[in-house]
């Protein structure tokens, strides 16, 4: 007896026996999704890594989730900088200037997040402190405080970590100018350190065959 031939209705794709498997970012932002709910703004993949973005007034209440709950369990806080993000994009990316970035790692689940969260007021940027969730963001808090400006609220040591206490401005905003704001130097007279107007003339430092020339003899 001859076998009937199979037609296309009849054959069963090979993708129905075996599924694609569920990748570990996929778990992750599932997860997260299910923990968090409305609180997240944008959850998205970047450099093989999930980067959560979340309002500052969910920035704290997030942090103790992603800390506390045990499916997500992400008990180390690796760094946390500021960042300026004035020009970015042509402005046109987020219309908010500070942020905070956080990297955090479960090392039971052994995956990584990236925390982001902006501050609303441009000229006083303002954000929870996370130092009573990982006390590693001590420091880093403080750093993004000399560097960018950026206040963390219920911090216990909210001072400079890098600059001097007589320090002018905050180093790592785009609009710092180059040359500083003050410079110190030792007065014989006074027999001390002082600070004084910043009185280095700006100068062109590219050579001149290079500036009229081009590189290489080339326009």
């Amino acid at each position: 007896m001859s076998t009937p031939p199979v037609t296309p209705s009849d054959a069963k794709p090979e993708a129905d026996a075996a599924p694609r498997a569920t990748t570990r970012l996929e778990t992750l932002e599932s997860l997260l999704r299910r923990a968090l709910g409305d609180t997240i703004r944008t959850l998205v993949v970047a450099n093989g890594e999930l980067t959560l973005v979340v309002a500052p007034d969910d920035y704290l209440a997030t942090a103790r989730v992603l800390h506390d709950d045990p499916v997500l369990g992400f008990e180390e806080l690796l760094d946390l900088c500021g960042v300026d993000y004035q020009g970015y994009g042509d402005g046109a990316w987020t219309g908010l200037r500070f942020a905070a970035v956080s990297h955090l790692l479960s090392m039971s689940n052994n995956w990584r997040l990236r925390l982001r969260a902006f501050a609303v007021d441009d000229d006083f940027p303002v954000l929870p402190s996370l130092s009573e969730i990982w006390s590693s963001a001590n420091w880093y808090e403080r750093e993004a405080f000399d560097l960018y400006g950026i206040v963390f609220d219920g911090h216990n040591d909210l001072r400079r970590i890098l600059t001097d206490y007589g320090f002018v401005g905050h180093p790592f905003r785009k609009d710092f100018p180059i040359s500083g704001n003050v410079e110190m130097r030792y007065d014989p007279e006074q027999k001390r350190v002082i600070y004084q107007p910043v009185t280095i003339e700006p100068r062109e430092v590219v050579p001149r065959v290079i500036r009229e020339e081009g590189y290489g003899g080339m326009k």
